[in-house]
């Protein structure tokens, strides 16, 4: 905690040493006009800027546990709802990522049945939001039947959103594009969904 602590008392004075930097952070008074929706794992290993190389204002940004976009429910309004609401509906994203990745805590708990009683609000999570279907129950962090099951989780998600009244509005209108990502934390290496892609569905980019 102390270098965090240390880095954000610093932060505005090195500003002062990079004005392209600078300039970048103070145009956003006027407002914020990102690009892409980015959705990912709460992970402290999946780091969306960093893997991307977005800069302040291009992103914005939904982490759940398990990058999970839950059922859209309008009698019953959730964080995640209405974070895509707004995405969408307010600062008009052109741009869906939905991004997976490797040693996934939440997806390996489901794959495993793994018991979640100490973590109720967890288990709880997970059972209404993830897709019953999984390879074997033997999957380990790093395993390919993981990596398959995190990579088809992060294509169930898309379908999710899909029924989102804006997202569902906005692309009949072809003015949003969904995507599905899988990042491999141990190499980072990012791969894409490709539907129809063959033996091979989630190519490098």
């Amino acid at each position: 905690m102390r270098s965090l602590v240390d880095n954000a008392r610093s932060f505005a004075s090195t500003l002062v040493a990079d004005p392209e930097r600078a300039r970048r952070l103070r145009a956003l008074e006027a407002g914020q006009s990102p690009e892409v929706l980015f959705i990912s794992c709460a992970d402290s290993r999946v780091v969306p800027s960093l893997i991307t190389g977005a800069h302040p204002g291009e992103l914005f940004e939904l982490r759940t546990a398990g990058n999970i976009v839950p059922e859209y429910r309008s009698d019953r309004p959730t964080g995640e709802a209405a974070t895509v609401e707004f995405a969408v509906g307010v600062l008009g994203v052109r741009d869906i990522v939905v991004c997976g990745h490797s040693h996934c805590g939440a997806i390996g708990a489901v794959v495993r049945g793994d018991d979640l009683s100490s973590v109720p609000a967890v288990r709880g999570w997970l059972d209404h939001a993830v897709p019953p279907e999984a390879p074997a129950r033997t999957a380990r962090p790093g395993s390919p039947d993981l990596a398959e099951a995190a990579q088809r989780h992060a294509v169930a998600q898309l379908e999710t959103l899909r029924s989102y009244p804006c997202v569902r509005d906005r692309l009949d209108r072809g003015r949003l594009a969904l995507h599905a990502w899988y990042y491999e934390v141990h190499t980072g290496l990012v791969s894409a969904h490709r539907p129809g892609g063959g033996a091979l569905p989630f190519p490098p980019l």
